[in-house]
């Protein structure tokens, strides 16, 4: 559940006082004889000159649209990266309830079709990078994420999930024609979404192996522990990284000890909410690295363009100046933007290893250098 009673006041609220304006435009296109509403979000750097990347952002079971924009938010990081969200609004089921249907009950509505009617229109309108569409979600918008992986993937390059799973039974069903990148988000105390499955839902860790299997990524995972920052949250978090997949694919999965049914790092301190990281943040720090062929900087022959030398930066993410360790020689490097625009170029090597970043807008980037790719935050 998506704590409604709880959440309505401050939705209410901070929706009355939305300081966003005529950037957020409430929308809906007729489907199927239904008038289909959704919320977009569209930033102040979009100009329609460029194509820029869409992210949908699904709600939770019992939901809305409005809901989801400001608990599960991407805005400020659409400010400064420049792409499109979109809000789509559920319909409600035979108990009045809002959800998307993803094989649940009695449900005959067709949100896959209604995703797939809803991209035509909005890059028939607006300049949509159509191999950079992403979808996301909390909860039932987290399998409906899934679902479209399976079902819309000539749409869908990569896809994430916070406390949602797949259906039961639907990896069996799954039709996806290219490697999927997968980031899963989900507290082990979630009594929603049962960390290890229920009568509706597959375990989280039965999807991680149904998504590293299919997309051919190492069987075993990298793990690593995230620095506990809030100490006080009642919860820890690990990052297992399935890496090497088809078309430099990856999985990633921040299980999140202690989390409940929420979204980590949101703005409404529900109990059980991780803080030692931010949905929002790791999930287009994560998507945002490939499009429909795979990972931005895969080679054609399906290996990343990795530095046989170890090169490592400090600090990542980084304010105003970056050092990279590990050169072997002098080296030309290119900074590339989540658009694939070179937004600085020149020449370092071990001595004279700064790169100053001061003049850059806050996003990720990709460092090409010495035949490798490296990936950057700036903050």
């Amino acid at each position: 559940m998506f704590y409604k009673s709880l959440l309505s006041g401050f939705f209410l609220f901070f929706f009355s006082l939305n300081s966003f304006g005529q950037q957020t435009i409430n929308s809906s296109i007729i489907h199927n004889g239904i008038n289909r509403e959704f919320i977009m979000y569209v930033p102040a750097s979009y100009t329609g000159n460029e194509a820029v990347p869409l992210l949908f952002n699904f709600h939770g079971y019992t939901s809305n649209a409005s809901q989801q924009m400001f608990y599960g938010d991407f805005r400020p990081i659409a400010d400064t990266a420049g792409f499109i969200i979109v809000h789509p609004e559920g319909t409600e089921d035979n108990t009045g309830i809002t959800h998307f249907n993803v094989g649940w009950g009695s449900s005959s509505v067709d949100d896959v079709d209604f995703t797939r009617a809803m991209i035509d229109s909005l890059t028939s309108t607006y300049n949509i990078d159509e191999t950079r569409v992403y979808s996301t979600g909390m909860s039932n918008g987290g399998f409906m994420s899934f679902k479209l992986a399976c079902e819309l993937s000539d749409y869908i390059a990569a896809v994430g999930s916070v406390t949602g799973s797949m259906t039961l039974g639907a990896p069996s069903m799954c039709n996806s024609t290219h490697p999927i990148p997968v980031i899963q988000i989900h507290g082990t105390s979630d009594a929603t979404v049962d960390y290890n499955g229920s009568i509706f839902s597959e375990s989280i860790q039965d999807v991680m192996d149904f998504w590293t299997n299919f997309n051919n990524c190492d069987a075993v995972p990298m793990v690593e522990n995230v620095p506990d920052i809030d100490a006080n949250d009642g919860s820890t978090v690990e990052r297992f990284t399935y890496g090497n997949g088809d078309n430099c694919s990856e999985v990633i999965h921040y299980k999140v000890t202690n989390g409940s049914h929420t979204w980590p790092g949101a703005p409404f301190p529900l109990a059980g909410t991780n803080y030692d990281i931010d949905a929002s943040v790791e999930i287009w720090k994560f998507v945002s690295q490939y499009d429909i062929n795979g990972k931005i900087g895969c080679t054609t022959a399906g290996v990343e363009e990795t530095n046989s030398v170890e090169l490592t930066m400090y600090p990542n993410p980084a304010h105003s100046q970056v050092q990279i360790h590990g050169l072997s020689q002098t080296s030309t490097f290119e900074l590339i933007s989540v658009f694939g625009e070179c937004v600085l170029e020149g020449t370092i090597n071990e001595i004279l290893n700064v790169i100053d970043v001061t003049m850059l807008t806050k996003g990720m980037y990709f460092l090409k250098i010495e035949g490798g790719v490296l990936e950057l935050v700036i903050e």
